[in-house]
């Protein structure tokens, strides 16, 4: 009896040891102090949020671009029925400059 006891002592510590290397992984200290924080928790957030919305717009600008270089691309090809909507789509755009409807 005091054997299997000893075993499950032991398999317990290392059950235990485990767990707080498993938290320690966690950064779960850390995170509790941040939420104790909240003027920090607020201003790593706004930071972040920023940085999101530079990629966004930066991604997009370059996206943008991209999709106007290739439309170039095909127009130069006279492709017909490309090269006839994207003429369409020009008129079109060009009828709303001059008449200033919205």
């Amino acid at each position: 009896m005091k054997e299997i006891t000893g075993d499950l002592i032991a398999a317990l510590k290392d059950k235990v040891e485990q767990l707080s290397l498993n938290l320690e992984r966690m950064k779960l200290a850390e995170y509790v102090e941040l939420l104790n924080k909240p003027g920090r928790l607020l201003y790593i957030n706004f930071i972040s949020g920023l940085a999101r919305g530079v990629g966004i717009a930066v991604g997009f600008s370059l996206l943008g671009a991209l999709l106007l270089l290739i439309l170039q691309r095909l127009v130069v090809l006279h492709l017909p029925v490309i090269s006839d909507f994207i003429a369409q789509i020009i008129r079109l755009v060009q009828v709303q400059l001059h008449t200033g409807v919205s």
